[in-house]
C-alpha cells in the first residue's frame, strides 16, 4: 500500500526570548498568572527584520537535510499562515525565493491554528493525484506582529515561529493512516482579526481602534476548542482502525494547558503520551503541531511504528485531526 510519509522535520525558532516577567513590565499581569492559566513560560518573538517566510526557510531547510534530500528535490511548497509576509504574493512564493528554487507550485493556506494540518491534507490529494511527487509542508506564524500588545488576555499567549516537514507517497504499511477536518463559519466571529481584508480596509480608524490585531472570545473559544479537539481524535482514529489504547504519541495543538488537559481527559490519552511544549513556545498558530513534531522526533519521543495521532482547533472556527505510522 503507498502511503504519504513524513521523510524530515524541521524547525526555527527566533532568538529573542520574552518572558512573562518580561510582560508583567509592560501589562497587569504576573508570571503565575500567565503560568496557571496557559502553562506558558516564554515565546520566541521574530526580529524586526524577520518576516514568515525567513521562518519558513530556515525551518524549510533542516526538514530538507533531515530528510536526506537536496533543496532542489522539492517540487512543490505549502505554507500554513495566518500572518502572511503580505496579502500577495503567497509568503510560499517567497519561501521558494528565498530558497533558491526554480519555478513550482507554491501557495498558503489560512486555516488558523488547524493550519498545518490542512496543509497535510491537501498536500495528500496533491501528491497522490501525480501533480508533485515531495512537498515541503510548513506552518509558520510572526504572531508578534499581530497582537494588541495593550490587551493583557491576549498578548501574553503568543510566539513566533517555524516548523516544517517533507512529504512524499511510498510503498509501506507506515504513513498517514487517517485524516478528519471540519470548519464552521458560523462561529468565526469567536476568533478573528476583524481588518485589513476587503470587510473592512485599513484606514486611520481601524488602526487607531487596533482592528488589525487579535480578538478572541476566550470563554467561548475554549469550549469549542475541547469539543473539536475530542472530535477529531476519536475521528481520525476511527478512521485509522485503531483506539486510543494504540496510540504511542499525541501532539495536540499548542493553545493552552487547560485545553489539552481536558482534551485528553475526554479521549481517554494518557499525559504521558501526551506532548507539550507550550512552556517554551506559546501558541505559534499553525506552527505549533510541526514544530513540536520536529522537537518529539528530535527528543527520541517517537520511533518506526510509533502511532501518532495530532490535532487541532483554530480560527474559522476550524478543526483536524491525523494519524500517523511513523
Amino acid at each position: 500500500m503507498k502511503r504519504i510519509r513524513i521523510l524530515g522535520t524541521g524547525s526555527y525558532l527566533p532568538e529573542r526570548i520574552m518572558t512573562n516577567a518580561d510582560w508583567a513590565q509592560r501589562v497587569d499581569t504576573s508570571d503565575e498568572w500567565i503560568t496557571t492559566r496557559t502553562g506558558i513560560k516564554e515565546r520566541h518573538f521574530a526580529a524586526d527584520n524577520e518576516a514568515t517566510s525567513d521562518l519558513v526557510a530556515n525551518a524549510g531547510r533542516r526538514a530538507i537535510t533531515d530528510a536526506g534530500l537536496e533543496l532542489t528535490d522539492i517540487d512543490a511548497i505549502i505554507v500554513a499562515t495566518v500572518t502572511p509576509d503580505n496579502a500577495y504574493p503567497s509568503t510560499a512564493n517567497w519561501v521558494q525565493k528565498k530558497l533558491g528554487l526554480p519555478p513550482m507550485p507554491s501557495f498558503d493556506i489560512s486555516a488558523g491554528c488547524s493550519g498545518f494540518l490542512f496543509a497535510l491534507i491537501v498536500a495528500d490529494g496533491i501528491i497522490r493525484s501525480g501533480s508533485a511527487s515531495k512537498i515541503l509542508v510548513a506552518g509558520a506564524e510572526t504572531m508578534s506582529r499581530a497582537i494588541n500588545w495593550e490587551d493583557r488576555n491576549t498578548c501574553v499567549l503568543f510566539g513566533d515561529g517555524a516548523g516544517a516537514a517533507v512529504v512524499a507517497l511510498e510503498e509501506g504499511e507506515t504513513g498517514l493512516l487517517s485524516t478528519y477536518w471540519g470548519a464552521d463559519g458560523n462561529l468565526g466571529d469567536l476568533l478573528k482579526q476583524p481588518a485589513g481584508g476587503s470587510a473592512m480596509p485599513a484606514s486611520e480608524e481601524t488602526v487607531r481602534l487596533k482592528k488589525h490585531t487579535v480578538h478572541m472570545a476566550g470563554n467561548e473559544v475554549f469550549k469549542h476548542a475541547v469539543l473539536r479537539m475530542q472530535e477529531s481524535a476519536m475521528k481520525a482514529l476511527e478512521k485509522a482502525g485503531i483506539t486510543a489504547d494504540d496510540v504511542d504519541l499525541y501532539i495536540p495543538h499548542q493553545a493552552n494547558t487547560r485545553i489539552i488537559e481536558a482534551t485528553i481527559r475526554r479521549a481517554g490519552i494518557p499525559l504521558e503520551k501526551t506532548f507539550i511544549n507550550i512552556d517554551h513556545i506559546a501558541n505559534i498558530s499553525a506552527a505549533t503541531i510541526p514544530i513540536a513534531l520536529d522537537e518529539a522526533r528530535k527528543a527520541g519521543r517517537l520511533k518506526a511504528g510509533d502511532n501518532l495521532l495530532m490535532t487541532a482547533f483554530g480560527a474559522g472556527l476550524t478543526w483536524a485531526g491525523a494519524v500517523v505510522r511513523m
